[in-house]
């Protein structure tokens, strides 16, 4: 019997990294949010809400969730929030997936 030997672990790949973002990305408003945020390739503070067809306080939980997995980030403008993609960490993300 020909028994192959066991596979190496990936060094290049962070298990708990990786399980944070795909966590982050386990609901289909926050990869819309994701790939809006993606393609303005800008900062935008109110549209994203106009976005979703879902609740202010609905949407920024969600917000809050890419933000908590490196995603996002998010400064303070005034009384609102402005969002952007945090290329590092979806570039991290995307090279990590593409591994697997």
């Amino acid at each position: 019997m020909d028994k192959k030997a066991p596979k190496k672990h990936d060094e290049s790949l962070d298990p708990e990294f990786l399980a944070s973002v795909c966590k982050a990305l386990g609901h289909p408003a926050r990869v819309s949010i994701m790939q809006f945020l993606r393609n303005t390739d800008h900062c935008i503070c109110g549209e994203i809400v106009e976005l979703l067809p879902l609740a202010q306080s609905t949407v920024s939980q969600h917000l809050k969730c890419l933000k908590d997995a490196g995603l996002i980030k998010g400064e303070i403008e005034g009384p609102r929030t402005c969002y952007c993609v945090n290329k590092d960490i979806l570039n991290k993300f995307l090279q990590m997936a593409g591994a697997l």
